[in-house]
């Protein structure tokens, strides 16, 4: 029986509360027992109550990012690009269980307390975003796992399986895999935007991670997006949704589309002429949830003749075949989910997980003479930016709130050990263009360190109607820091100071010149409620870093094609041919990692064959630490435009110094494939390069202190 505090007596026996039968039963069942306009009323995301049949009302739009956002408290973990720098799909499975259970929890206190489930109480998330972050001034990349498809799918598919559990009946929440297709940019256009892309880049950049979150993952939920690709409205889409999504990879959950995507088809896109045609248009190709109410509607569409009830009845099946898999129409003790504990939300178990994620997503990215780890024999410390006491910058976008948020202020001044001097001023403001007075430094100081917490914010990047402080709707003109930043920072280095850079952001921060000044660069993202305790430790040495950058750092814009173009010609690390500022996979730690002895099972394969390679990786240093070790492939000969280089795997290993493993790894034959023109995958003769190391393939790396990877070659016959 549906959870509800109203006398379900009333509910004659129906198959559809037979929990026995299977769910396409129960949901025909339900079906036929629905009115027209009963069944309108659940096609949008605030599905209407139907009391008659004691069905609380339900409202499908909640997110969870990273962590159960707008549903007051709860685990705060880091944005999804932090965790993406993780490179640790273990643990972000664990981090999405975490979130899941929390969901759960409070869905059913909801429920219990109201009757209902408002926005934001619900089930059915509408995370992880695996659009590609192909541009870094689209102020929404922050959500991403970065822009490789391999680690997005990687990354996302673990996010999906710790959402939805692993119980053979029950979903523990419901999946959502989002901007479905070729979406990141320009938040100014994506209301009426044609993303134009290659046949190539579509198969080989922006559809692998939703293949294999569809395929592999068992995503319940695909998000459309709000632009066109190739001239069709991507929430209407007959390539997308019709051939690719349910046909080709024979997807079986249900489509939602973007908030008011399906308004801007005749308002913005102008493919239809009214809102009665947009609904019919998106319903007719499979779009089968509407949030905002366009769906209200679907009965003029019927009496127009552009639907019939049948299609209504389609869609619906889906949407309420979600509901039968989270248990909503199941006595609460027959679902184990509904058992989870309201303790579970922000409990200590949680809170140690948000702090694990903080420190592995925190990524070293310059470290002159060994400044950090900071020495407890150093006598004065001065913490100076705007980001230090902000509590904004720990949250990020679509967000929870906490009652324990650690700024980073407050994780230093809990580990700078008694008897050293902490001092702290907010020194400049985050972004306005003021005259700069400077009463921090007067002359050379006498600190011993200055930790300049600077960066993004929240206000600075994000989505449309959210980054306030953005003059591009939440996206980037520019990709350096601030200039008031960056006048202070040139006037406290060049004034002697030994200045630690910590960058809080969600995308690529072009430093210039700063990049010399600084002594040490530590970029932490947006690294949740523990992101003050995670950063002091590793600034004091008591963990090591060992994040690594999901995406390129360009030196500036002119490394980068314009923002509107979709062509994948001279973006990421996979096509960009310039050197860039940090390369995809970077990250230092305070130790030193060596790669040596790579050997493959055999050089020349027969196409259609496998073949093996180990290497040895050893901790040359002299501190604990862990390190990604990264494995690439290039198409030497290929007919065709292909990556320069791809990542084919990745494994995060922990090794005391002086210890030493064997990487091994299995090169298959769909590794070895390229997307030729046609967008199809095809295996070509010919030599290839394999790469094992701790970044992408990059003189740029060596030369900032990655470890020199190794590499060897191979052919594979016809």
């Amino acid at each position: 029986m549906p959870e509800s505090p109203s006398d379900q007596r009333t509910v004659p026996a129906a198959v559809y509360l037979d929990s026995s039968r299977s769910i396409a039963e129960r949901v025909q069942d339900l079906l036929s027992r629905l009115t027209l306009e009963e069944k309108i009323g659940q096609m949008r995301h605030p599905a209407e109550a139907i009391p008659r049949l004691n069905i609380p009302a339900y409202n499908f739009w909640s997110e969870a990012l990273h962590g159960v956002a707008g549903n007051g408290r709860a685990t705060v973990f880091p944005q999804a690009i932090g965790m993406a720098a993780t490179w640790d799909p273990e643990l972000v499975q664990k981090v999405a269980s975490a979130v899941g259970d929390e969901a759960r929890a409070k869905y059913h206190e909801a429920l219990r307390r109201n009757g209902f489930t408002g926005m934001f109480q619900g089930l059915t998330v509408w995370s992880p975003n695996i659009n590609i972050f192909r541009d870094p001034r689209w102020g929404r990349g922050q959500e991403t796992w970065g822009e490789d498809p391999y680690l997005t799918g990687e990354m996302g598919a673990a996010y999906v399986r710790g959402l939805q559990g692993d119980d053979p009946k029950y979903l523990k929440v419901a999946a959502c895999a989002k901007h479905y297709a070729v979406h990141s940019g320009p938040e100014k256009l994506r209301h009426v935007f044609n993303a134009k892309v290659s046949p190539r880049d579509l198969y080989a950049t922006y559809l692998p991670a939703f293949e294999k979150l569809v395929t592999e993952a068992g995503v319940e939920a695909v998000m459309g997006a709000y632009n066109r690709t190739n001239d069709e409205p991507c929430c209407a889409s007959e390539f997308l949704l019709v051939k690719t999504l349910r046909g080709d990879w024979n997807f079986q959950g249900h489509v939602v589309s973007d908030c008011g995507a399906l308004t801007d088809f005749h308002q913005g896109h102008k493919v239809t002429r009214d809102v009665v045609e947009s609904a019919a248009l998106a319903l007719k190709a499979g779009c089968d949830l509407s949030c905002i109410c366009t769906y209200d509607h679907l009965g003029e569409a019927i009496e127009r003749g552009l639907i019939t009830e049948a299609d209504i009845d389609r869609s619906l099946a889906r949407t309420l075949a979600t509901r039968f898999k989270l248990g909503m129409f199941d006595p609460p003790a027959d679902v184990p989910y509904a058992a989870i504990p309201m303790s579970v939300v922000d409990s200590p178990e949680h809170r140690q997980l948000a702090y694990e994620a903080a420190v592995k997503s925190i990524v070293l990215l310059k470290n002159k003479d060994n400044i950090l780890p900071i020495s407890e024999q150093v006598h004065k410390i001065l913490v100076v930016g705007p980001t230090a006491a902000n509590i904004d910058v720990l949250l990020g976008n679509y967000h929870g709130l906490n009652d324990s948020l650690t700024t980073l202020i407050q994780g230093l001044v809990a580990r700078v050990p008694e008897g050293i001097g902490l001092h702290y001023r907010t020194a400049c403001p985050l972004s306005q263009q003021v005259e700069l007075k400077d009463w921090s430094v007067l002359g050379k100081p006498d600190d011993d360190v200055i930790i300049a917490c600077m960066g993004l914010s929240p206000l600075l990047e994000g989505e449309e109607g959210s980054a306030c402080a953005s003059d591009e709707n939440g996206d980037r003109a520019q990709i350096g820091l601030p200039p008031i930043q960056v006048e202070y920072l040139t006037r406290l280095a060049r004034g002697g100071s030994k200045v630690v850079l910590v960058l809080t952001g969600g995308s690529p921060i072009a430093l210039g010149e700063l990049e010399d000044l600084m002594e040490a660069i530590v970029y932490v993202w947006y690294p949740g409620q523990e992101g003050g305790k995670a950063v002091a430790d590793v600034l004091f040495g008591d963990v090591a870093p060992s994040g690594k950058l999901p995406l390129t750092f360009p030196r500036s814009l002119e490394q980068l094609p314009p923002f509107e173009d979709y062509d994948m010609t001279g973006r990421t690390y996979r096509y960009a041919t310039e050197e860039p500022l940090y390369p995809f996979g970077f990250g230092l730690s305070y130790t030193r990692f060596t790669y040596s002895d790579l050997a493959l099972d055999k050089n020349a394969v027969q196409a259609g064959e496998s073949l093996t390679l180990r290497c040895t990786l050893t901790n040359s240093g002299t501190v604990e630490a862990e390190e990604v070790a990264q494995i690439y492939l290039s198409d030497l000969e290929a007919s065709t435009v292909a990556p320069l280089h791809s990542l084919i795997g990745f494994q995060r290993v922990h090794l005391k110094p002086g210890e030493r493993t064997t990487i091994t790894f299995t090169v298959t034959p769909g590794m070895m494939e390229l997307v030729n023109d046609a967008g199809e995958r095809v295996l070509e003769p010919g030599a290839f390069r394999v790469t094992v190391g701790g970044c992408s393939p990059s003189e740029r790396g060596v030369e900032l202190g990655a470890a020199a990877p190794v590499s060897m070659t191979f052919s594979v016959g016809a």
